[in-house]
């Protein structure tokens, strides 16, 4: 059956795609008077992009009027249908056109003289005639053998995206259109779009509402309690997230946490609704205040418009804590350890640096300056000189670091003594 996603059809192309309501007016005020006014009537001129999918004329159309005598009675078949494909229903006067619709028939049809379609009108039964042979030839169908689909169409697509009374009526405009089902009057397709919406709307908050027991309704209706103290319910404390970063703001954070999993909600099954109307729930009892949210009927909007705030509270909590905590640890637990770790280093560099510049000292008098003492025997000398060496290497092995820094600090020289 056709339209089994509500997301991919029934999109309103023509005179009336651009209406839209307002989300929250009752059912029988949905739409304005101009919108009233303009349905089922021409109320501009077509575009040419309208021009060229609804008004150009195939084949089969001209095969329709092959039998029709007179230029005003096949350029009035023609206007009938062209119209019928544009605005989804007949005109009372199908004569009253935009200019531009009948001279592009007309030219079409190779008519020099668009005028003449006034002597359309003369006998009345032309056009009901003419109306009843286009249903059947042409394949439209009449609303009472397409109403079920629609209310299956609108019952799916009012399931699944929550759109307002005024946002369905156009989308029905435009699935009976592709359809080609004409279009009702005025009172019975907005009757049939509003009932239809009351009825998903009624069914939404059941399969929440449904799901909770006693203690659970009473500990959502309780967040709507404003404490005099600081005139602000428990729902609109649990809505604000923790501003400092402190561990004592983390304290506030999980408290909120566990605040928040009081309602013991863990056995509720929020899947069984489209989370894009979850998201809308709760983003609404997000945004209103406890007064306006105690005004809220019938009681089972209250209660799970109040759900679904909780539901969406617990994920935000947890996740405000989580990202609170990573903060904190970034920030103080580990910058803390880096400070101590530098302030150690600093204690001990100044000892460090001492004893390294003694050592550097001596291993400069030793390899490098020249030798101005009392030469003694060749074996005195080099027993000194290999001690010394001992000396410095196991010095080295035991203190890699300090070494290497002391030849770091001991100037090179050159083959004379001379330091480079």
């Amino acid at each position: 059956m056709a339209g089994n996603d509500p997301a991919d059809d029934g999109e309103l192309s023509g005179p009336l795609a651009d209406e839209s309501g307002e989300p929250g007016e009752d059912a029988e005020e949905f739409l304005s008077d101009e919108q009233l006014a303009a349905y089922g009537c021409y109320t501009r001129p077509p575009t040419v992009d309208e021009l060229d999918q609804f008004f150009v004329l195939d084949d089969e159309d001209r095969n329709l009027i092959a039998d029709k005598r007179g230029d005003a009675n096949r350029l009035g078949f023609m206007l009938q249908l062209t119209t019928l494909r544009y605005l989804g229903k007949f005109l009372d006067d199908p004569l009253v056109v935009p200019a531009v619709v009948l001279d592009d028939v007309s030219a079409q049809l190779g008519i020099v003289d668009p005028s003449c379609v006034k002597a359309y009108s003369q006998r009345v039964n032309t056009k009901w005639e003419h109306q009843r042979e286009i249903r059947q030839r042409a394949g439209w169908r009449g609303y009472a053998e397409g109403s079920a689909e629609l209310a299956q169409w609108l019952d799916r697509r009012c399931w699944n995206t929550g759109e307002t009374s005024a946002q369905l009526f156009y989308g029905a405009i435009g699935w009976l259109r592709q359809r080609q089902i004409e279009l009702p009057g005025l009172a019975r397709l907005m009757q049939d779009v509003s009932g239809t919406r009351s009825a998903a709307e009624a069914r939404l908050r059941h399969e929440l509402v449904g799901q909770i027991n006693g203690r659970q309704a009473t500990f959502l209706l309780r967040l709507l309690d404003v404490d005099p103290k600081t005139n602000k319910s428990a729902l609109e404390i649990l809505r604000r997230r923790p501003v400092e970063q402190t561990v004592t703001g983390l304290i506030k954070a999980l408290r909120r946490v566990g605040e928040v999993a009081g309602a013991d909600l863990g056995g509720v099954d929020v899947t069984v609704v489209p989370q894009r109307r979850l998201r809308e729930l709760a983003r609404d009892g997000m945004m209103r205040n406890a007064t306006a949210l105690r005004r809220r009927r019938p009681y089972e909007y209250q209660l799970a418009t109040l759900l679904s705030a909780i539901v969406y509270l617990e994920a935000k909590a947890t996740d405000d804590a989580l990202e609170l905590f990573d903060l904190i640890v970034t920030s103080e637990l580990l910058a803390r350890a880096q400070r101590a770790s530098k302030t150690e280093k600093l204690r001990r560099y100044p000892r460090l640096s001492r004893d390294a510049g003694k050592l550097a000292a001596a291993v400069e008098v030793f390899c490098w300056r020249p030798w101005t003492g009392v030469r003694t025997s060749r074996s005195t000398w080099c027993g000194t000189r290999s001690r010394t060496w001992c000396r410095a290497r196991n010095f080295a092995r035991r203190w890699p670091t300090l070494a290497a820094w002391c030849c770091r600090r001991t100037p090179t020289r050159t083959a004379s003594g001379a330091p480079r």
